[in-house]
């Protein structure tokens, strides 16, 4: 089945009690059992739900997996992957990454005795230099939260498995309709469903897809006893917008292109981070691994001054000046100030969030109209 039909029918069947094309809204806490253990599938709203269950089939389908599970937020779904370690156990995280993930990593996990080290990971030697027998995780992000480094998901895959560690990739970015992790070694794939996949920012959501029987049943033990669970209205609302990411995705990519070859050209603009540039670092690789470049553009002002980008960023129409990304609607963000105010000063700058640094989530709109938008703030 291609990937098209999938995000149509994958995981889905017409409701079993009505025939409802449309998987319905269990909108329940709990079942009721015939007798004392006997049940049809479902005892209690944390641990199940079919509209959730079925958003987690599907999921699990569109990675090219075996399981799925559905949390309140992408966060959630990281604290359900890094709850598999325990104190003593080390992960080795890239320098480049959504500040929330660094916040969680450095502010939660850290005092409950997890190290965690953040590397350059686009040189593999980085990351070997870090790795011993207590490395059990290698965290990536491909494309990077902001700076857009594409790192190869298979080379470090085949790593990290020579020093028994395991791989979880944040896929948030790509979307499986871009990258498919799974496929290329990683063990774990996790979504800020918020994003793209839910796609109309109504929505905060996270996912977790796995193929391993054990991390499964880790996944879905730390799912139920946690209890940080997605409702069934959010669950259906993602499986609607689920069945346009493919149409989605391509605007995003073709409208991402135009919008990066614009700011290439700008006189103001210094630097321009978008994966599809023959220049772009790793831009093979991305080729390779991605199945197009996604609508995520980054890019720094000549001058490297905060009221310079301060003021663009508020002069837009368009894009609206807002946390998060992957809505069809056009998103400007300021990194430094915004997504990325945990990280601290030093370790931004080292990783390249400058603060000129400006984040572009380019929506469906005509793009035309994003570039005269642009034009005029930056005017």
């Amino acid at each position: 089945m291609k990937f098209a039909t999938k995000t149509i029918h994958a995981g889905l069947e017409p409701d079993s009690a009505t025939g409802a094309i449309m998987t319905p809204i269990y909108q329940t806490s709990t079942y009721v059992q015939s007798e004392i253990g006997v049940h049809k599938g479902y005892e209690y709203g944390r641990s199940g739900n079919p509209t959730r269950a079925a958003l987690e089939r599907q999921l699990a389908a569109l990675e090219n997996g075996q399981y799925g599970a559905c949390f309140g937020s992408g966060l959630a779904a990281i604290d359900c992957c890094i709850k598999m370690l325990n104190p003593g156990d080390e992960v080795i995280s890239t320098n480049d990454l959504y500040g929330g993930s660094y916040r969680i990593f450095t502010t939660i996990f850290e005092k409950y005795g997890i190290k965690f080290h953040f590397v350059d990971m686009l040189d593999l030697a980085n990351i070997e230099a870090k790795m011993n027998a207590n490395t059990k995780l290698v965290w990536i992000e491909t494309p990077t939260n902001p700076m857009m480094s594409i790192l190869d998901i298979t080379k470090i895959s085949v790593l990290a498995k020579k020093y028994n560690a395991l791989v979880a990739v944040d896929n948030t970015f790509a979307t499986p309709y871009l990258q498919r992790p799974l496929d290329l070694g990683a063990d774990f794939v996790i979504h800020s469903v918020t994003k793209y996949l839910g796609g109309h920012s109504d929505v905060v959501m996270g996912a977790m897809v796995v193929n391993n029987d054990a991390l499964s049943k880790e996944m879905y033990r730390i799912q139920n006893s946690s209890g940080a669970v997605c409702g069934p209205f959010d669950s259906f609302l993602v499986l609607r917008g689920l069945k346009t990411l493919h149409l989605r995705m391509q605007r995003h990519c073709e409208n991402g292109a135009q919008i990066a070859y614009f700011l290439k050209g700008h006189p103001k603009v210094d630097k321009v981070f978008w994966p599809g540039f023959p220049t772009h670092k790793n831009h093979d690789v991305a080729k390779a691994q991605m199945d197009g470049f996604g609508g995520m553009v980054s890019f720094t002002l000549k001058g490297n001054r905060l009221e310079d980008a301060k003021k663009i960023a508020s002069s837009t129409h368009l894009f609206a000046l807002a946390e998060s990304l992957g809505g069809v609607e056009s998103l400007i963000g300021h990194p430094a100030t915004m997504t990325h105010a945990a990280i601290p000063y030093e370790k931004r700058q080292e990783s390249g969030v400058v603060d000129s640094l400006i984040r572009l989530s380019v929506g469906v709109e005509d793009a035309h109209d994003l570039i005269a938008d642009l034009k005029n703030a930056m005017a």
